[in-house]
């Protein structure tokens, strides 16, 4: 059927203007789409996009960065010696604390000669994820580089760069340690590793790299090797901290299983017939200090995590609230790690969560520890083959079992683990 030629023409405006008014608002409101991917704030090594260290020959960047002593230094304030060695380097790295000997022997060793030292401390707090911090009492604040250093004597200046990281950057800090050494003129002549060995015993060195490039440079002669690789713990960027995060988030989503057990099986744990150090805490849910202390004991677990050590508890909860302990520790995010399910699961093992059920808790005394006057929470720290190290009855304080740990583990990479140490009793009667 043919149509007027009036509404035809009718017809053909309103499709026009139709037409006209979709292309202005698509104009206006385009399409949606998936927007661009932001560009990653770290590269594939786990530093700023475009890090670049510095080469040989290059002039050492300026600073104005806080030392422990409370001066803002320059690089200009370091002009006076021949050699200069920048060494960036940080509270809770092993391989730093590997080489604090060697360090201060070389410090002590060129004494008299025109030799400059500075450290720099290139990390920031929220680079770190809590399991990096096993291997210390400190971590990489500015707050504790000061007791950090007053521990191993440091005469020299201690600066922080982890607010801005600037530096870091500047240099090219990849790790720490990493040494960068300047002469007379601050031109860059060696670049690397301290030496070649990540342990402190100094007889593992072969190639001590620093102390050769720094001796060079004293007598006039050409450095032997200018470059080496640094190796240590990387540059701990604060744009590492949401993925710390989103981990340590994960932690406390991790199913909790408690299992029962006489004294026969608390005898078994305290014999401890592995390679670990063992904290074993005595607890429970009706125990007011025991539970205002262990989200203590969890962050515990979480910052020696990549060590030799785990946490068991013992809870004397009834056996009808068995459901109840086991609800509290999974509020308290206690679940263990797949580090600590896997050397679980090689002792034949479940969980490191158990109820007692004795009536008689004389017999758990006998079978944890003699010394243990009654009350709870009560907690000990055992050592390969069951000596007891360190005992706490009542609330532990953090700093002060933490010291205990470290002093157990030693705050070293080693060849093999030496003797622990026994430490003086912290029980409350």
């Amino acid at each position: 059927m043919l149509l007027p030629k009036r509404t035809l023409r009718s017809a053909c405006l309103f499709a026009a203007f139709f037409l006209t008014w979709f292309s202005s608002r698509a104009a206006q409101n385009p399409p949606s789409s998936t927007p661009a991917p932001a560009a990653p704030l770290l590269d594939k090594s786990g530093n700023p996009a475009g890090t670049r260290t510095l080469a040989i020959g290059d002039a050492a960047p300026d600073f104005a960065l806080p030392g422990i002593d409370g001066r803002t230094y320059k690089l200009s304030d370091l002009a006076g010696p021949d050699v200069l060695m920048v060494l960036f380097t940080s509270n809770h790295c092993p391989t730093s604390h590997g080489i604090e000997k060697r360090l201060q022997k070389l410090r002590d060793d060129l004494r008299g000669r025109s030799f400059g030292l500075v450290a720099i401390n290139p990390n920031h707090p929220d680079g770190l994820s809590i399991d990096e911090l096993g291997y210390g009492e400190y971590n990489d604040s500015f707050a504790d580089m000061k007791p950090y250093a007053n521990s191993l004597g440091w005469d020299f200046p201690y600066l922080y760069d982890g607010d801005q990281q600037l530096i870091a950057r500047a240099y090219g800090c990849l790790a720490t340690p990493h040494v960068f050494i300047f002469d007379k003129a601050r031109r860059l002549r060696y670049a690397g590793r301290f030496d070649d060995s990540r342990f402190p015993q100094e007889e593992t060195v072969k190639s001590p790299d620093a102390r050769n490039a720094i001796l060079a440079l004293l007598d006039g002669k050409p450095v032997p090797v200018e470059l080496t690789k640094p190796h240590g713990c990387s540059t701990k960027w604060r744009e590492k901290k949401a993925a710390h995060v989103v981990r340590e988030t994960s932690w406390t989503q991790i199913p909790i299983s408690i299992e029962r057990i006489d004294a026969a099986g608390v005898a078994a744990l305290r014999a401890n017939p592995t390679t670990k150090v063992r904290l074993i805490n005595v607890w429970a849910t009706w125990c007011t200090p025991c539970v205002e202390e262990f989200p203590t004991l969890v962050a515990l677990s979480r910052q020696f995590d990549m060590r030799d050590f785990e946490l068991i508890t013992v809870s004397l909860d009834a056996s009808k609230d068995e459901a109840k302990a086991q609800s509290f520790l999974q509020k308290q995010g206690a679940g263990l790690t797949k580090n600590v399910q896997t050397s679980v699961k090689k002792e034949g093992r479940t969980t490191n969560h158990y109820l007692f059920t004795g009536a008689n808790q004389d017999a758990l005394v006998a079978a944890l520890d003699p010394d243990w006057p009654g009350p709870l929470p009560h907690t000990v720290l055992i050592a390969p083959n069951g000596k007891i190290l360190w005992r706490h009855n009542g609330v532990i304080d953090h700093a002060t079992a933490r010291a205990a740990i470290v002093a157990a583990l030693t705050p070293y990479y080693a060849p093999t683990l030496p003797p622990a140490k026994s430490i003086k009793s912290g029980t409350k009667k």
